[in-house]
């Protein structure tokens, strides 16, 4: 999406998941863009309808000159939902995303359904800031690059690498010094404390216990402190909590955003129908097996642990098809098998999940399985089914 004059400047954004879902717009951290939230689009999109943007000085918005003040940072936000007709939205922000969350909290709360305060704090270390971004001035972004970046992970991660770890790094970089020193400037003058009582809707507090940057001590802990309505997860992750435990993150947001309703019959048939099929669904409401046992599992299978937002339905089913296979559970497994190739299973995943079979439950299961999803397999050409061994 090409960048959207807003105010003063312009704002890149990202607008993903359908029309008719509620928005959740997610703030980045200091030095970072909107793609530090890809591992949690694709499950938050279930839910929401997902706006990401660049803060002001970062990614592919705008770089303003001079020093930026929070109150920018939160106008610039709200202003964006505004001109793409958003009136009411979640937030979450991470670091610096948090703190413009909090603006937005005390000072536009009409516009706020609930805000997560992930890896933040009302006051941060302005002496500290102020270094850092003379710093950058100076001397460029790879003289900050070390420090931050042993900020944004844990000493594991960092040694790890990877994907997230080297993006992380790329993005840092490719910051504009200009930019990132006015985001800088707009911590090192905020002082959000005395606001924190005004805040008044329901709030998600994430703090990292591996976060050397805003820890829980003087940071996470002042605003759970001081927030009427706030839970607190705490995850064992430095500063990006959302990149160094990203699956735990979604499960936190999604377990705040999206209470759960557990035993919900009516959830748990919309769930069964969707994964089963309709013809299925109506050939089983006709069985010897009682209506209580139909409620029975409609409620508590399907619509307690199949509507969890934890995993999605294709994890399910391969959970699922894993399980009946080492059981031998052949009915249940073809019923699946057909209905996930009729829906969101490919061949491949099918074949992966039977070597697990092969190797934790026997060469026997795997075998029947790999028959039994040839026959189910759709299409005119099967791939070949390995030999029998036993």
């Amino acid at each position: 999406m090409p960048p959207l004059k807003v105010r003063d400047t312009t704002c890149y954004y990202r607008l993903d998941g359908r029309e008719d879902q509620p928005v959740l717009m997610l703030a980045h951290s200091l030095g970072q863009d909107h793609a530090q939230w890809d591992p949690q689009v694709a499950a938050l999109s279930e839910h929401f309808r997902i706006l990401r943007y660049d803060i002001r000085g970062h990614g592919a918005s705008e770089v303003t000159p001079g020093d930026y003040r929070i109150e920018q940072l939160g106008n610039d936000a709200l202003a964006l939902a505004e001109t793409l007709g958003i009136g009411r939205f979640a937030f979450c922000g991470l670091s610096l995303g948090g703190m413009i969350g909090l603006w937005i909290a005390v000072h536009a709360p009409d516009r706020m359904s609930a805000v997560v305060l992930a890896n933040t704090s009302a006051k941060a270390d302005g002496p500290g800031m102020e270094a850092r971004r003379r710093t950058a001035l100076s001397e460029g972004m790879g003289a900050v690059a070390d420090t931050v970046m042993g900020r944004f992970f844990s000493p594991q991660a960092l040694a790890a690498g990877g994907p997230m770890v080297d993006t992380s790094r790329r993005i840092l970089l490719a910051t504009d010094p200009v930019g990132y020193a006015g985001c800088c400037a707009a911590i090192r003058d905020m002082d959000q404390t005395g606001d924190l009582a005004q805040i008044r809707m329901p709030a998600l507090i994430v703090s990292g216990d591996l976060d050397v940057s805003l820890p829980w001590t003087g940071h996470s802990a002042e605003l759970a402190r001081h927030l009427a309505y706030a839970r607190v997860v705490h995850l064992p992750a430095a500063h990006l909590s959302n990149l160094g435990t990203p699956r735990s993150f979604n499960a936190a947001l999604l377990d705040f955003l999206v209470p759960r309703q557990s035993g919900d019959a009516a959830a748990g048939m919309r769930v069964r129908r969707a994964v089963l099929g309709d013809a299925h669904v109506d050939r089983a409401s006709t069985q010897p097996a009682s209506a209580d046992f139909q409620e029975l599992i409609t409620r508590y299978a399907w619509g307690t642990v199949w509507t969890r937002p934890g995993l999605d339905v294709r994890t399910r089913r391969l959970l699922v098809l894993t399980t009946m296979a080492a059981l031998g559970r052949w009915e249940e497994f073809r019923l699946h098998l057909r209905t996930g190739f009729a829906h969101e299973l490919e061949w491949c995943d099918v074949e992966e999940i039977l070597l697990q079979v092969a190797v934790y439950a026997g060469v026997p299961a795997a075998n029947t399985g790999f028959h039994i999803a040839a026959e189910e397999r759709p299409g005119d050409g099967h791939p070949a089914v390995p030999p029998s061994r036993s």
